[in-house]
Order: C-alpha cells, then structure tokens, then sequence
C-alpha cells in the first residue's frame, strides 16, 4: 500500500500538463469516460475545474493541490441563528449558506451582519481532496442584523448574487453578463449610499462567478466602476474587508480578468464600440480613449486606468502621467493629463519633465527580445492612483506607498520574467508632503505580493538618489506585477476587529458638539468667578468657595485637554527628543483630572451630610481649608508614582501618532493604576452616595403633609439629580462609549461631560435668586434702588404691624 501511494504521489508531481483532450489516461489506463465521478480529480487553483486524471483503485489519497471534481463546492446547509430587531431583542431565524467553491468563505442566503459591517461567514475548506464546511461552535448563538444603517447596498448585493447562484441570473450569455455588472454599478453610484465591508466581500464572489465565464471587453467599463467607487471607500471599511481577505481577491480578479482580454486593441481596430474609428467617448464616471492607429485603446477614471498598447502600430510600449498640460499630453476627464511613450524614450529626459507623476516603458531592445523568445503583441498598464486596494493585515508595518501604483503585464509572457531590467519613473509623495516619521531604511520602490509590499528584485541608484527628497524616484525591475514608491518607517493599521464603525457624519457631529461644549463651559466657569468677583457676600460662602475649587480643577484640565497638550504639539516634542516637557505635559494633565474628581467626591460627601444625616451635623473648623489640602495634595501620589515607576508610558508611541491618537498622557499601566482606578473608585462612590440622597430625599417626600413642604423638597431632588448628574456620573456615558455600546452613549457623554461648566453656571448664577437680583442690580441701578425701598417699606409695615401685635398682647 505504501509503494502505491508513493507512486501515485510521484506520478501526479509530472502530471502538470495533462490535457482534457488527450482521450487517455496514460496513468491508469482507464479513459476518463470510464472513470467513475468519485475518482476523478482536478487542479485546485482550476476555476473550470477541467478533469486531470483518474485515480486508481486504491484506499483514501490526499494529493497537495488536487481535489475530487465533484466535491469542488460546499453544498447550502442550513444554519440557525438570531436577528436583532427594534430595541435591541433578539428573535430567532432559519437560514442557509450559500453554496461556495473550496478554500472560500461563505455568506449567508438572507443579509447577517456583525456590528462592524462584516458578514458572518464559514469557510468551505479542503479536507482529503474533498469541499468540506469548517465545523461551527455549537455553543456560540450567532447574532447579526439584517440591516446596518440607512442607504446600505448590503440587501441588493446579496440578492444579485443569490439570483446568480440559483440560476434566476444568467451569465453565461453576454446580455446576462452585462446587465450583471449593469446593476452592480448603478447599486454603488447611488446617492448617499453606504459601503460596507459586507458589500465588497459579496462584490469580489460576483466577480469570481465573471471570472469563470468567457471573457467580454464590454464589462471593462463597469468593472473599473466598481472598482473605482470601492477605492473610494473609507479606509477603515478597506481593512475589515482584508480580514477576509475581500481586497486582495477583488484585485486579483480584476488584473486576470482585464489580462484575459489580449485582443481588446490592435492596431487600427477595436473589440469595443467599433463605430468610431478614433477618438474619446465618456460614459459616466469611466471614459473610453481610443487612438487606433496608435494601437491604443484605454479605460480611464480617477482612481483606477487601464491601458492596452499594441507595439505593432507606432512602437508604444509605455505612459507617461502629469499633473499638468503642455502642447504634446493628452488630457483625461480624471484630471490628469498622459503622454504615449515609444521604446527608444530616455530616461534622464523623462526624469527632467516637470509634473511628472509615474511612468514607465519597454524599451525598444527588451520589447524585441521577449516578442521572440515568447511571440508577445499585446501589454497593459493599470494605473492606480492610490494604494487603497493594497491592504496589508499586519498591525505593523514598516514601509508605505507614496506614490501611484503601476502594474504592468504582458499576456503571454511566461512568469512574468524580464531578460532586462525595465525602467520604472515615480513621484515621491514625501518630498511634496513630508512625513516626519519617514526614514530612508526601508524606503524606495516595492512591488505588491498581495500580503505585503516588498522591494527585492527591484534596484535604484543609490549614488545619484536621494530617496526622501527627490522629485521622482528611478527604479529598475526584472519581472512584472504592480509597483509603487515606498517610505520606510514604523506605521500602525488600526486593529478595528470588532469595533463599530462610526460614520463621518457621526465623528464630524460629535467634535462640534465637543467644541461647542467646550467653549460653552470655559464660558460658564468664567461667568462663575466674575459673579464671585463681584459680589463678596455670595464668594464668602462655605458652599461658594467649594464650587470655585472645582471650577478651578475643570479649567486647568480644559486649558490643557484642549489648548496646550494637543496631538499636534505631543507630535512635535516627540519627534525632536524633547521627552521631559512631554512627561510634565502628562503629568499636570493626569494631576488636574484626578483633582477634578477629588472635587466631585468632596461635594458628594458634603451633599450626603446635608441630605442624609441632617439631623446633629456640625461642619469642623476650616473644612473647607482641610478639603482643598486633600483634593490639590492627594492626586500628587499617583501622578508621582506614575512619573518616578515609568515615566515613558507619558510619551506617545508613533503607532498612536500614526493614528491621531496620541498626546502626552499616561498609557498602559500607567493608565490603568494612575487615571482609570482612581477615577473608577471615585464615580462608584459617588453613584452610591447619588443612590442614598435619592432614597432620602424620596423618604421625605412621602412623609411630607404640608405643601410648603413638600415643594422645598421637590426643588431638593431636582438639585440633587442636577448636581450628582454632573459630578463625574456622566463618565458612565463615556465607559459604555468605550464598550461599543452604541454611537448613542458617544452622543451623550459629549453633550453632558463637556457642558459640565456652564450647566453649574446655569444653575449656580442664573437661577440662583441671590445672584441674580444681585446681577440685575449691578446692570439696573435705578431698580435697584426701587427694590430697597419697597423691602424698607415692607420691613416697617411688619415692624409697626408686630409692635401693635404685641402691644394689645400685653394688655
């Protein structure tokens, strides 16, 4: 048993060019007409799924890369699971899902997202050259939604590749192709409409069905419509769709499937819109340019072009891309203008054009040697405009494009392989937007392997090169595939996992109301201490001296959140070494959070005093000085444990910087023992303290008769719930926010906590009554005056009234 598997192993590493035509199996001896289905197998990577060979009759063969033809798909199982409906209940669903190809993953027939965009899906993986689904945990309920926000093309998608799977859409005729890609791209030009992540996992399935039909010029268009309106996705979107690995395919399928159309130009005649012999015709967003004698013909958006050059016909066998006219460039819809490049172009000339953006050629001597060695006629140029597409999964990564990206292919040529070096002009970002975090180890032009970017195989001058600061960097390359101009650096990818994502509406909604808060409650503090400023009788109160702390902790903190220890400023101090003005930044930062919640412990206390034990409470002598000692001296401890233990957790690292996270303040342990458990204590003490004032006060409601009474103590519980609202409770809006609880929690920590100043304004001086009659005497003199005289009046007529009172008492 062990010879023949042996054989059979060895037999089927010399098979690899077994045709389906050859009526033999020179193997087996059996013809494949008489092979049974279960013993016929097929190439993996074979999208067709063509027969091979015929396995002999023997036990259980695992052969790396082959797999059972008629096991080459995951058949639909069903899958129970449950929605989540209106206000967040769950109720039960019966689903299926989809019938997909090994080593793919599949989705499910009715629309199942997660909270981050994505779909649930199962792969359908390859076990003893047989499709098989991956086992599912019985004990983990799946929860998803049906719908994730408004204007989502999720439900479309997945219904146009539904109807595609279960033959209720055709395409295997041209017409049902075309109307395929048709609707895709009309789906994402709607206006205002959402893509998600979810959207371009279902879209790159679409595209794999394409690929397994013969090939029509005519959905060029559409296809780089689609593509076009994906690259213009958000960012963060693009890298949860690379978690399955959407990106890298939807690429992939897009460079085969326009490579599978070498006959799409030659010269003097075209495959596509035949009418017009020469010239440009614009449809939507893609704009069709043909230059027939020329040889060219090319499809041209502004973020994804495509160029299919026929050498044959003028010798062009490159491009050239400016961000600028002159009298010998063609000029695009897109915004750029292009120059057609022969063979015997210079470099150095090109190199010295101004505006130049990326090119690239063959020259005239390589162009002859591979059209002989390999019968080449046909080359394509695909021009990105920017590297959204090329997603890196790694958290970490140390070099970025900054430039366009070029790919080049040649049909035909085998593995992509040069017998010369081809040229390769691209603009370097850096030295038109420099990035303080670039470094030139690492930097200069790499090409795309679809995990990473990579620059072996590729030469620059380094003697006559200076990678950070030329115009346009000069590389070299030996074999096809798409290129880019690198940065080296130390660059962080958000590690989104399972977090929602928040829409650019909802971020740019929510720092105006920050702003808008902020600035409202310096206002408030600031109309605070005037009102203590002015008037004496109201600051020499216990309770106004109290309040004045806190506002006096709230403004230090805002001043240095908002206006000193920036993202900007924490960027600048780290990148020229100046740690130690980084570290008191952070410092005085943590110290005056953690005195602010000092302040609101203290004024809890106070209000627990007042509220709950009324009865026998007598303040000691100078509480208010022995207060303030504890609140400005006892933040002290953490803040200098912090700053001795490990001053460096203050310090940004660049991959916070990366992501405009990063300020001067405390991170991991740091953060955790220094800010986060402080505050924690503090917000659980004041809730339970909040919890007892409300039972109190409530006991006394019910217990009040009468309705003097009972109107003081309603002005109470309003007090009460104001204030313990305000001091440090409305953090709990903000842990929630963090726990991905709902955009909802984001909104309202923003509106309570920033607002927290001129809420006490409000409350402390323009509904106080003291304050303001004492305001409006300040600003009306003459009412004032007025108001004194009728109080003298009243307190006479009452003097007088109490007298004879008194008097007739005696008698």
């Amino acid at each position: 048993m062990n010879v023949v598997l042996i054989v059979t192993l060895i037999v089927f590493a010399t098979v690899v060019e077994v045709t389906t035509h050859s009526g033999e199996n020179s193997d087996s001896g059996e013809r494949f007409d008489k092979c049974p289905d279960e013993r016929m197998i097929c190439r993996l990577g074979d999208r067709s799924y063509t027969p091979v060979n015929c396995l002999p009759k023997q036990k259980t063969v695992d052969i790396p890369g082959f797999v059972y033809c008629n096991h080459t798909h995951c058949e639909p199982e069903v899958f129970e699971h449950d929605y989540i409906v209106r206000n967040h209940d769950q109720t039960p669903h019966t689903n299926k899902w989809k019938r997909t190809r090994v080593g793919e993953a599949a989705t499910l027939h009715d629309v199942c997202l997660l909270r981050n965009g994505l779909p649930v899906t199962r792969k359908c993986q390859l076990k003893a050259m047989r499709a098989q689904w991956e086992p599912i945990d019985q004990w983990s309920k799946v929860v998803c939604m049906r719908t994730f926000r408004q204007h989502s093309i999720s439900v479309e998608l997945n219904t146009l590749h539904d109807d595609i799977l279960e033959g209720r859409r055709l395409t295997n005729s041209t017409q049902g192709r075309r109307s395929t890609t048709a609707m895709m791209r009309s789906m994402f030009h709607q206006r205002q409409r959402t893509v998600l992540p979810a959207d371009i996992h279902v879209t790159d399935q679409v595209f794999g069905v394409l690929m397994e039909q013969p090939k029509d010029g005519a959905l060029g268009a559409d296809l780089i419509s689609i593509c076009h309106e994906i690259m213009s996705s958000d960012a963060n979107v693009l890298q949860l769709s690379a978690t399955l690995n959407a990106t890298n395919s939807l690429l992939n399928k897009f460079e085969n499937y326009m490579d599978a159309l070498p006959h799409f130009v030659r010269c003097g005649q075209t495959m596509v819109q035949p009418a017009s012999e020469e010239g440009e015709s614009v449809d939507a967003d893609v704009e069709t340019v043909k230059f027939l004698n020329f040889g060219v013909q090319a499809l041209i958006s502004s973020n994804l072009s495509v160029f299919y050059l026929d050498p044959s016909c003028r010798n062009i066998t490159g491009l050239a891309i400016y961000s600028a006219a002159s009298a010998d460039r063609q000029h695009s819809n897109s915004g750029f203008w292009y120059r057609l490049l022969n063979g015997n172009e210079s470099v150095n000339k090109l190199k010295q054009e101004s505006n130049l953006e990326a090119a690239t050629f063959v020259p005239q001597q390589l162009w002859d040697s591979i059209k002989t060695a390999s019968g080449v006629s046909i080359m394509i140029l695909k021009i990105y405009a920017h590297d959204a597409l090329f997603v890196e999964t790694s958290e970490q990564r140390s070099r970025r494009p900054r430039s366009k990206v070029l790919s080049i292919s040649i049909p035909g040529l085998a593995d992509g392989k040069l017998p010369q070096a081809l040229p390769l002009l691209l603009r370097n970002e850096n030295q038109r937007h420099p990035d303080a975090r670039a470094s030139e180890t690492g930097s200069g032009c790499g090409y795309w392997n679809y995990q990473t970017w990579l620059t072996d195989g590729i030469t620059t001058d380094a003697d006559t090169t200076d990678i950070l600061r030329d115009p346009i960097i000069v590389c070299q390359t030996r074999h096809l595939t798409q290129f880019s101009f690198l940065v080296g650096g130390s660059y962080r990818i958000n590690d989104l996992g399972d977090e929602v994502l928040v829409s650019p509406i909802n971020e740019r909604v929510l720092d105006i109301i920050s702003i808008v808060g902020c600035a409202l409650s310096l206002f408030g503090v600031l109309g605070i201490f005037v009102t203590a400023a002015l008037f004496k009788s109201w600051r020499s109160q216990a309770s106004t001296k109290v309040l004045l702390h806190l506002c006096l902790a709230m403004t230090l903190q805002m001043v240095l959140f908002v206006f000193i220890n920036t993202d900007d400023l924490s960027e600048q101090l780290v990148v020229h070494g100046d740690t130690v003005r980084c570290i008191l930044l952070g410092a005085t930062l943590q110290y005056s959070i953690l005195v602010l919640f000092c302040w609101m412990l203290i004024i809890a206390f106070l209000q627990f005093q007042r509220y709950v034990t009324v009865i026998g409470i007598e303040r000691p002598k100078h509480y208010i000085l022995k207060a303030a000692l504890v609140a400005w001296l006892l933040p002290l401890l953490p803040t200098l444990l912090v700053a001795c233990i490990d001053p460096n957790s203050y310090v940004p690292t660049k991959e916070q910087l990366d992501t405009d996270t990063g300020i001067c303040y405390p991170s991991g342990y740091g953060l955790t023992f220094g800010v986060v458990l402080p505050i924690t204590l503090i917000v659980v003490a004041n809730l339970v303290i909040f919890v007892y004032v409300f039972y109190s006060i409530s006991h006394s409601l019910s217990q009040s008769i009468h309705r003097s009474e009972r109107k003081m103590v309603y002005k109470q519980i309003r007090l009460s719930i104001l204030l313990f609202f305000l001091l440090g409770l409305t953090w709990i809006f903000g842990i929630f926010a963090f726990m991905q609880a709902g955009v909802a929690f984001s909104y309202l920590f923003c509106l309570t906590a920033t607002m927290q100043g001129f809420v006490l304004f409000i409350y402390f001086v323009l509904l106080d009554e003291f304050n303001r009659k004492a305001w409006l005497g300040l600003l009306c003199p003459t009412r004032r005056k007025m108001n004194v005289q009728k109080r003298t009046t009243e307190l006479q007529s009452m003097t007088t009234t109490s007298s004879n009172f008194s008097g007739r008492s005696v008698h």
